[in-house]
């Protein structure tokens, strides 16, 4: 069944405007079609998103600390999967493009369920998280957004009775590593790996 088109031509004026400054209105199904605005959007989006520098090239001796701590977080007993959810709900946060796609595909790579992955950003109503799983995310709330939540008492409490003292510390470790790499991601523009969109039939 064809989609139904807005007509837009009684706001014609304020479409351009908000096209002038979005360079790309993906609500529009007329311009979703348009082989003109789809080149334009390619375009628009390939100088906003060009990597600003080739971090790994220029400062690996300054990387591998960060490269060498995941390896020791992946052996620190914490599950496979809850790390994955946890670098997902971290880089949802942070608007983290190349993190989100990463860990997604890992996840999914390692037989995570896809309703699980895409209900996290909803994760407190939903009901297909363990509760070992909303303590860490949480947990993992709270501390991304440390500056609003100054780790909250009960936050604390959900963890420490979930987890052991030292698998504490590896969440936390988890948490700040991938901050940090969302960091670094969204700073230097890493470009993300996505299937080549097929051409329109």
């Amino acid at each position: 069944m064809a989609a139904s088109v807005i007509d837009l031509a009684p706001r014609k004026q304020a479409v351009k405007k908000v096209q002038k400054i979005l360079r790309w209105d993906v609500t529009n199904p007329a311009c979703r079609t348009s082989s003109l605005c789809h080149e334009q959007q390619k375009t628009t989006m390939s100088t906003q998103n060009a990597q600003r520098l080739d971090h790994f090239g220029v400062a690996p001796d300054l990387l591998k600390p960060l490269l060498d701590q995941e390896a020791l977080l992946k052996q620190s007993g914490l599950e496979h999967s809850l790390i994955e959810l946890v670098k997902l709900r971290v880089s949802q946060i942070n608007g983290c493009a190349f993190c989100i796609n990463m860990h997604w595909q890992d996840a999914k790579t390692h037989g995570e369920r896809e309703e699980r992955l895409y209900l996290l950003n909803a994760w407190r109503e939903a009901s297909v998280y363990t509760p070992r799983e909303t303590a860490a995310l949480a947990w993992t709330e709270a501390l991304t957004r440390i500056e609003t939540t100054q780790a909250p008492d009960a936050d604390y409490a959900a963890i420490n009775a979930q987890f052991t003292p030292r698998e504490q510390a590896a969440l936390t470790l988890v948490i700040c590593a991938i901050n940090s790499w969302n960091r670094i991601a969204i700073g230097f523009r890493m470009p993300h790996d996505l299937p080549q969109e097929a051409d329109a039939a």
